[in-house]
């Protein structure tokens, strides 16, 4: 399959590939608040329908963030540090299900406990990708500098200085600026 990663990148294209793949991305997420909403009104074929559309709007997110070279096309650390965040998911979204609990809100705390074995699961995957497909990694010469996000804890391999000012962390939007050297 040819690459198409990073193909818009630097280009008069990319702003405009940018807010495309932000719009689908906004997209997918609206597409499934209106799905629960179909289906908490007894509506199951219009939320099926919604769900059908999300996921579309995923994909073509996904593919506008592969032709702006917004992830690592050599998305090995990457898959790392998500897992990592996944399992920290598990607690984090537990956390909040505690208050959500207090809060009074009980139907929406048990979903969320179920939301946080979730974020444990894509953890647990992604680990078992790893061990099955990571290529073993080679010494380098020379150590590169490692930025971590001070929210989510992505490490930027590299000068991230070299990032675009608008650049952000792809996994919690934090600006680069926010980003501590390791």
């Amino acid at each position: 399959m040819e690459s198409l990663h990073g193909l818009t990148k630097g280009t008069e294209l990319e702003s405009m590939v940018k807010s495309a793949m932000l719009a689908e991305a906004n997209g997918t997420m609206m597409y499934y608040a209106l799905s629960r909403l179909a289906k908490e009104q007894g509506l199951d074929e219009v939320a099926k329908t919604f769900i059908e559309s999300a996921n579309q709007e995923a994909v073509h997110a996904g593919f506008y963030a592969t032709l702006n070279g917004k992830y690592p096309q050599d998305f090995w650390k990457l898959a790392e540090t998500v897992m990592k965040a996944e399992y920290a998911g598990y607690d984090q979204v537990k956390a909040i299900a505690e208050k959500v609990r207090a809060a009074g809100f009980n139907t929406a705390a048990d979903e969320m406990e179920i939301f946080a074995k979730q974020e444990q699961h894509h953890g647990e995957v992604l680990e078992e990708i790893l061990k099955k497909y990571k290529p073993a990694e080679t010494k380098t010469d020379a150590p590169k500098k490692i930025y971590v996000c001070p929210v989510c804890g992505f490490e930027y391999e590299g000068d991230i200085n070299s990032e675009p000012e608008d650049w952000t962390c792809p996994l919690c939007g934090q600006p680069k600026n926010v980003f501590k050297e390791k």
